[in-house]
């Protein structure tokens, strides 16, 4: 029997991480059949800009924000987004989307030659911007989280672990400038 450390960053068999909360965005679709997961695309997500620890990121996911609460979220009206998880700057994880899922979050993107990679990627947002740093807690959550899909997808590799700026070139800056690679990289033994 696996011990509570292990079984806590496991992706179990409905393809959900033990140690997360979930609440369930209907931003999601089935993912093209006979599809493999073989990238991991690493985000950054504040709302409004620049601001941590509101309900926003969430209710953005779900689909509930009130576009009235904050002059900039009127641009988000309609907006339908979602990623597999968030990391927030506490390290707590909140799933979205069962990770065998389709989450909308790459939005027009390019990877080695394949378009759509919705299609074939995990999308992991970390709660932060391109002008902060992002916390140590997160750093942390996110290698383990990173362990436990290398474990339970075979066909992802540290090799395939990439920004959305990676995906969308000139489009979007995320995770920016900020984020330490080397370190994440390192800290997966890669």
């Amino acid at each position: 029997m696996p011990s509570a450390a292990s079984s806590k960053w496991r992706v179990d068999a409905s393809h959900r991480l033990g140690s997360a909360r979930h609440l369930a965005s209907p931003n999601c679709d089935a993912r093209p059949a006979d599809t493999a997961i073989d990238l991991l695309i690493i985000h950054h997500i504040s709302l409004p800009p620049e601001e941590f620890g509101g309900p926003w990121i969430d209710q953005l996911f779900l689909n509930t924000l009130d576009c009235a609460t904050d002059p900039y979220f009127a641009q988000l009206e309609g907006l339908r987004v979602s990623a597999h998880c968030c990391i927030f700057r506490d390290g707590a994880v909140t799933q979205y989307v069962p990770f065998d899922q389709r989450a909308w979050h790459a939005g027009q993107s390019c990877y080695q030659g394949r378009q759509a990679c919705n299609d074939f990627a995990i999308g992991i947002e970390l709660e932060g911007s391109g002008l902060q740093p992002f916390t140590d807690a997160q750093y942390e959550s996110l290698r383990q989280l990173t362990l436990a899909l290398l474990a339970r997808y075979p066909e992802l590799s540290a090799e395939h672990i990439v920004g959305h700026s990676d995906v969308a070139p000139g489009r979007k800056t995320d995770p920016g400038p900020l984020f330490d690679w080397q370190r994440y990289r390192a800290s997966l033994g890669s």
